[in-house]
């Protein structure tokens, strides 16, 4: 099924597949996107705050998980309508929304204007652009027309970059990105949907997922990336999914696998597993939850990492989630990009 591409193409109405695609390229243009923007030097910056939600909120979870231990100032990631209280002049914060006009960020964006924060928003336009513009504030515009999930890679990017430029981030991070680049583009060679399912890694796993809940795990700086995958199962392949992290969850969480049978039996386990970071300990919870879920579990998918830097490893990680999930949403004939359920909502909001 999954090698059959008139079918892709009449399940994936608003190619889906094009968009995943442009990962790589739009790596490559943020550098662009963000040399060409007006933004200042900034010399005083305590804290960070990376405001948004859905992909623009965990693209600063990944900010936050990739530059904890190199930034000698906290990252703190708001999913709210407001600042925390400590949020002040001296704070950064980077007002994400791909389309401009997501509710919660332009309420933080008020909020921060009202702090005196440093500012610098980040969309392909709407309103955020527009409030930026009239505050002269710095703006970084990054291409419309693609489904926000699938921009990822602009406001991922465009973030980092950004915190370059003004001289937050001291590290050099050039070669970084350029191995990223280069390995997403093999992986996007390898796994696009031309690349029948006998070498395709993406859809072998997206044919041993389906039936199933998949629960994802994460730990370290793939926690994020776990995230990343469950909310991309939810919009692309329109199914329910978990994820947790470890060590966390090894507290609680497999307690409930070690005593409900009749319901683990029905759930995909996901481990990312990564030889060069794991500390003995991770690796022994790992591999005591592997032997747990096989016990359990309807299937057990350990996810090994590909990639040198931690950059690199954890958009491979990524990448293959997006990929899968849509390869997912084919297996059960759904079209990846529509989320109606979220346009009702906001239909309802809009009526307050």
């Amino acid at each position: 099924m999954l090698d059959d591409l008139n079918l892709i193409s009449e399940i994936d109405k608003s190619n889906m597949f094009g968009d995943l695609a442009s990962f790589p390229d739009q790596i490559k243009n943020s550098k662009d996107i963000v040399d060409s923007s007006n933004l200042p030097n900034l010399y005083k910056v305590d804290d960070i705050v990376i405001s948004g939600m859905g992909a623009s909120s965990i693209s600063g979870d990944i900010v936050q998980s990739l530059f904890r231990d190199r930034l000698d100032i906290p990252i703190y990631v708001n999913r709210q309508y407001d600042l925390p209280k400590w949020a002040n002049k001296n704070t950064l914060v980077l007002s994400q929304s791909y389309s401009g006009n997501t509710e919660e960020t332009l309420s933080t964006f008020k909020y921060a204007t009202q702090k005196h924060c440093k500012i610098i928003g980040i969309s392909s336009g709407g309103k955020l652009q527009e409030y930026c513009e009239k505050r002269e504030i710095p703006h970084i515009k990054i291409p419309s027309g693609i489904q926000p999930r699938a921009a990822t890679g602009y406001v991922l990017f465009s973030a980092i970059y950004a915190l370059k430029k003004t001289g937050v981030l001291k590290q050099d991070v050039d070669l970084e990105i350029n191995e990223t680049f280069s390995l997403v583009e093999e992986f996007r060679n390898q796994n696009k949907k031309e690349v029948p399912e006998k070498n395709n890694y993406a859809k072998q796993i997206a044919e041993k997922i389906v039936g199933t809940t998949p629960q994802v795990y994460g730990w370290n700086f793939y926690t994020p990336i776990a995230r990343r995958w469950c909310t991309q199962f939810n919009e692309n392949s329109k199914v329910i999914c978990r994820f947790d992290e470890v060590s966390e969850c090894n507290h609680n969480d497999i307690v409930g696998w070690s005593m409900d049978p009749e319901a683990s039996k029905n759930f995909t386990c996901l481990l990312f597993r990564d030889n060069e970071n794991e500390s003995i300990y991770m690796a022994k919870r790992l591999d005591f939850m592997k032997k747990l879920f096989e016990g359990v579990a309807g299937n057990v998918i350990e996810i090994p990492i590909k990639g040198k830097k931690r950059l690199a490893k954890m958009m491979y990680a990524m990448y293959l989630g997006d990929y899968l999930s849509c390869y997912l949403a084919i297996l059960r004939k759904v079209d990846p990009s529509p989320v109606n359920i979220i346009t009702e909502l906001k239909e309802e909001l809009a009526k307050l």
